[in-house]
């Protein structure tokens, strides 16, 4: 079994194994030892250039900010002896008096064992020393020293520190520390930075330089694996908010889930998400109250802006719009008229956040029950009936719903939506997917779609859903424009997406290499797997289509049906293949709906021109979404001097592309 991966400094993955050995101390019998130069102080593998601030392991560079650099020399300055925060606020954070400062010390000392590969409840390096402070451990040999000044030599120097009272030495040491700080600040000064009124300005600066800004995952601290949703939710509430109370470029809450729980350095993280920025923190909810804390950190410098811990009753549904408008106000990017809060009753909310949570875990069916709670609860919550037009939208265009039973909810849903709150997005844009989805209404979709934008500019759904909507009027130029933007803003909310456009226009390589660059960070995607089969299957190439179909009912779960459409492609090739789809379709359409385009499609494979024609007539007396799209499969090419498939096509009101 490989050995368990542990996060190494500067992001690096070390085996526990190899940690272990750095952590010596944790045998029986073995030290960490220090030893020092004039200007450098090594211990275990570690060196520390106390002239450069640079720390280092065997050699190799380690990227630390200052403030954990100097956190790292002040213990070193005193091994073995407890420094307490008490001594690390005075020294340490005098011009940082605007950060939280437990939170600044903390997050300090988290990097350092990051970088040292030191564990807090085993540590090798840096002890707690609870509610007092921090020590550094290990049997020390000597101690670090500093550069002195040039000395007179007409005054005599001490000739031996040990013979030195114990008081003047550890005052000799605070002396030289208050030195110290007084060179840096004074190097600082003369850089401009520190002059009278320059530390406002470089906070001004700093604030001003953060264009965009990536909220990751809240830590849910309840202690309860149940309460998930509800720290998705308010991370979700949270990311919203920002985008409505501040003018900042917001990165997509699917594009951030993906680092839930991740031990990468936050530089990384920020890199990988081009953000300038990131907030991170915890929230609980208990015996009625929501106890949330935030801290907001500038990526380049992994600096503090700014920290909040918030106490609310649970009953409080304005948290994430005043911790937004905190964090808009603190990087002076606050939106010019923020919007009211509309008051939004606990129950309905919280059961709207689960919704949402399971919408986003791909339970649909459960998160519709959901949102039609929210609903009953508070029939005035404009952001569930949203919900719940997308539940019914989402079902009919992926073929889980039957349209004849599905089309009247979603149209009603999405208009009692938008009555209720005319400014709402999401209400816009259920609208826009109504009149595309339901009633095949061309302009008046692409109006409810470009007004969705028009208010929420960085929704990279919003973009998708009009780049669909310009392939069924044969804009695919704009379309595929649209899906790049679309793939810009958030790359993992539909990492099909842009290679999907690229099918449609039989642009198939542009698809498979746009499907080979997202598998690369998700090789086991279904989605994404699923649509490479139905490339390969409308290339012709089946030996390739069987592959990716065979990968796709293992990720699904089901290794027979892997088994079994192999031994049908190895004794009947296509045609064997294409059968044995079609019985799959016919068998689950006993139980559940399956579109008629669904079967259609492999009949034309199957060269019956009569059923084929049949089931897309009836597909569209249906309404089924999957009609508008038959142009562009080449199953069907060989219908397309037919009078009937023709007239399928112009009753659609789709733009002919033959």
């Amino acid at each position: 079994m490989p050995a368990r991966l542990e996060q190494g400094p500067s992001g690096a993955m070390w085996p526990e194994h190899v940690n272990d050995k750095l952590c010596s101390h944790r045998l029986a019998g073995c030290k960490v030892t220090i030893s020092s130069t004039e200007n450098t102080v090594k211990f275990g593998l570690f060196e520390l250039d106390l002239t450069t601030r640079q720390l280092t392991r065997k050699g190799a560079k380690i990227r630390l900010a200052q403030q954990p650099i100097q956190v790292l020399s002040l213990l070193l300055e005193r091994p073995g002896e407890i420094v307490t925060r008490e001594e690390f606020r005075r020294l340490l954070w005098q011009s940082d008096v605007f950060v939280d400062f437990d939170h600044g010390l903390n997050k300090s000392i988290q990097k350092l064992r990051e970088a040292l590969g030191d564990r807090a409840g085993s540590p090798c390096y840096i002890e707690t020393i609870p509610r007092i402070g921090y020590r550094f451990i290990g049997q020390v040999n000597a101690t670090p020293q500093t550069r002195e000044a040039t000395q007179d030599p007409e005054i005599p120097q001490p000739q031996n520190v040990d013979s030195t009272p114990p008081d003047e030495v550890a005052g000799s040491k605070r002396a030289r520390w208050v030195v110290m700080a007084a060179c840096v600040a004074a190097g600082l000064l003369a850089a401009g930075l520190l002059a009278a009124g320059s530390f406002l300005h470089w906070r001004l600066r700093t604030s001003q330089s953060v264009q965009s800004l990536a909220v990751l995952p809240l830590e849910n601290l309840s202690g309860d694996s149940a309460q998930n949703y509800f720290a998705d939710g308010m991370t979700d509430e949270l990311i919203t908010m920002l985008a409505k109370d501040s003018t900042l470029r917001i990165v997509s809450r699917t594009s951030v889930m993906q680092y839930r729980g991740a031990r990468r350095p936050l530089a990384e993280i920020a890199r990988a998400l081009h953000a300038d920025a990131i907030v991170e923190g915890s929230v609980s909810r208990s015996n009625g109250h929501i106890h949330m804390t935030l801290q907001l950190i500038q990526a380049d410098t992994d600096s503090h802006l700014w920290a909040e811990s918030y106490e609310r009753d649970a009953g409080d549904v304005a948290l994430p719009d005043d911790a937004a408008k905190a964090i808009a106000k603190q990087l002076h990017r606050a939106a010019p008229m923020p919007k009211a809060v509309r008051y939004v009753s606990p129950a309905a909310h919280d059961a709207y956040l689960r919704g949402q949570y399971l919408w986003f875990s791909y339970k649909m069916e459960d998160a519709g029950a959901w949102f039609q709670k929210a609903i009953d609860l508070q029939p005035d919550y404009a952001l569930a009936w949203t919900g719940l037009a997308n539940y019914y939208g989402e079902g009919i265009v992926v073929g889980a719903l039957d349209p004849r039973t599905s089309i009247a909810p979603e149209e009603h849903a999405a208009q009692h939506a938008l009555e209720l709150d005319p400014d709402l997005p999401q209400a816009h844009a259920a609208m826009g997917a109504m009149f595309f989805i339901d009633r095949w209404d061309w302009a008046n979709a692409d109006r409810e779609m470009l007004r969705a934008i028009s208010l929420d500019p960085q929704n990279s759904e919003w973009y998708y859903l009009r780049a669909n909507l310009l392939q069924a009027v044969n804009r695919n130029a704009e379309a595929i424009a649209l899906g790049k933007k679309a793939m810009e803003l958030d790359p993992f909310s539909r990492p099909y997406a842009l290679a999907g456009l690229y099918e449609y226009t039989r642009q198939f390589d542009e698809a498979l290499a746009e499907i080979r660059l997202r598998s690369l960070g998700n090789p086991n995607n279904p989605d994404l797997v699923g649509l490479e089969f139905d490339i390969f299957r409308r290339m012709g190439k089946y030996k390739e289509a069987v592959d990716a179909l065979a990968k796709w009912h293992i990720l699904m779960g089901n290794p027979q049906s892997a088994g079994d459409l192999r031994r049908v492609w190895k004794r009947n090739g296509a045609r064997g293949l294409i059968r044995w789809q079609l019985d799959q379709r016919l068998l689950e359409s006993k139980t559940h709906y399956v579109s008629p385009i669904d079967l259609a499609t492999c009949y034309a494979q199957l060269g019956d021109q009569e059923r084929t024609l049949a089931l897309l007539e009836e597909g569209y007396q249906q309404r089924a979404t999957n009609t508008l799209w038959i142009q562009g499969d080449p199953a069907f090419d060989f219908l397309h001097s037919n009078a009937r498939f023709r007239s399928i096509v112009q009753k659609t009101g789709v733009v002919p592309a033959f």
